[in-house]
């Protein structure tokens, strides 16, 4: 080996079979190198460079920004973190994904849905999240609200996916908060098909320890028993499908309908079984109040919303709480002609400005857990009109859970400011 000196405490070594030309063929790019960066090249470098606070927070000021269409597709560029495989992180709301579509009746696809909402809220940004509405930013407020990654949930098996997802958000829901003021954090799930619904009741159940109320927004019932889906092979497994899990919810006693208040539906036009009414006197048996897509129509949005209140108003025991509300919304109770990025859509639905209102009427609801669901983006135009409705929902959502927990917390907005009327 031959040892060059070029100058600056930089040397080259090169074998003695190497030429002289081979040598200074290398010779510009090595000068382009710092001595130091060569340097480690050949050897550990002396030491690693230590930052800063103050260092560091200058990086984050100067590389630290990201516009709508940069960075790395969480929700509203949220924290990402997998929360399955880091115990240890706490968070107030998280945003966790369920891809999962093999539950579905007719059009599949929905297992791209938590992608595709993740990415048509690239223009949720906490530097401008500030909700007119609810005169807060979600984003910047008391609540910690991270991404906590999709569940890794099988396409093979709906026995085993149906346990991976109650095991997750079992997990997940008994996890301690970042708030102390917080006592339970909240989920909300982007789908995947609704079947979902059924692991997120059973997991909240266990977690609060009492049946849960329903307020489901959907074009379809979803309270159908598994039989109505004629079959010559049937099998206990077919019973896990999105149209039956508020059925076998009702049946496994999930539900507060059995002893208490009424679960709502709002937004239906589905069409029935058979030749009569049997469904909703089924669904009628279960102690649901039906609001349809139509009732919009006569009543208006301030009316769905009373409707939806006045149902939840009632009792849930004497002396008893009100049983925790979870919040289910299939993207279907939109008009197709807003959603058609979805597995089952239905003409005559609701618009998304219509739906986005009645959702901000009922913040005062204490959800504690929900889900945007049955966005199947194969199905939807280049604009991302589906998933761009469903990361609005999210984000009306997020809104009203953390406008709810500063008024259970004794915090209140500014006196004067205007709150949406409706």
């Amino acid at each position: 080996m031959r040892r060059v000196r070029l100058g600056s405490g930089l040397f080259v070594f090169f074998s003695q079979q190497a030429t002289m030309k081979s040598l200074f063929l290398r010779l510009p790019l090595l000068l382009l190198l710092p001595a130091t960066a060569v340097h480690a090249c050949g050897a550990h470098a002396d030491h690693e460079q230590e930052w800063s606070p103050e260092q560091l927070a200058e990086l984050e000021r100067k590389w630290g920004f990201e516009w709508g269409f940069s960075g790395i597709g969480s929700f509203a560029h949220l924290k990402h973190v997998k929360c399955l495989t880091t115990p240890g992180e706490l968070f107030d709301i998280g945003i966790i994904g369920a891809p999962f579509d093999t539950a579905t009746s007719y059009r599949p696809g929905a297992r791209f849905g938590p992608r595709a909402i993740r990415q048509a809220s690239s223009r949720q940004t906490s530097f401008r999240g500030f909700n007119p509405r609810a005169n807060i930013n979600p984003y910047q407020n008391w609540a910690t609200i991270i991404d906590c990654g999709d569940i890794p949930i099988s396409p093979m098996d709906n026995a085993v996916a149906i346990a991976q997802m109650t095991a997750a958000f079992t997990e997940l829901g008994h996890r301690g908060t970042a708030s102390p003021l917080l006592r339970k954090p909240k989920l909300i799930t982007l789908g995947g098909d609704h079947s979902l619904a059924l692991p997120a009741l059973r997991a909240l159940k266990e977690i609060y320890g009492k049946p849960l109320r329903v307020l489901h927004f959907d074009a379809h019932l979803d309270t159908w028993h598994p039989e109505k889906y004629p079959s010559a092979w049937p099998s206990d497994q077919s019973h896990f499908n999105h149209g039956s899990m508020f059925w076998l919810a009702g049946n496994e006693g999930l539900l507060a309908n059995a002893s208490a208040g009424p679960s709502v539906h709002a937004g239906l036009r589905t069409r029935l079984s058979g030749d009569g009414w049997d469904d909703f006197d089924d669904d009628t048996r279960q102690n649901w109040v039906r609001l349809s897509a139509d009732d919009i129509d006569e009543i208006g949005t301030s009316g769905i919303v009373k409707a939806i209140l006045e149902s939840f108003a009632t009792p849930s025991g004497e002396g008893e709480e009100a049983a925790p509300v979870y919040l289910s919304v299939d993207i279907d109770v939109l008009d197709p002609a807003f959603a058609p990025g979805t597995g089952t859509p239905e003409p005559g639905g609701w618009t998304t400005r219509e739906l986005i209102r009645i959702l901000r009427g009922i913040e005062s609801l204490d959800i504690v857990g929900a889900d945007a669901v049955e966005v199947a983006p194969a199905y939807q135009g280049a604009g991302e009109e589906t998933a761009l409705a469903a990361a609005q929902v999210v984000y009306e959502i997020l809104s009203s859970m953390v406008k709810k927990g500063m008024q259970d917390m004794g915090r209140t907005v500014r006196p004067g400011e205007r709150h949406d009327e409706l």
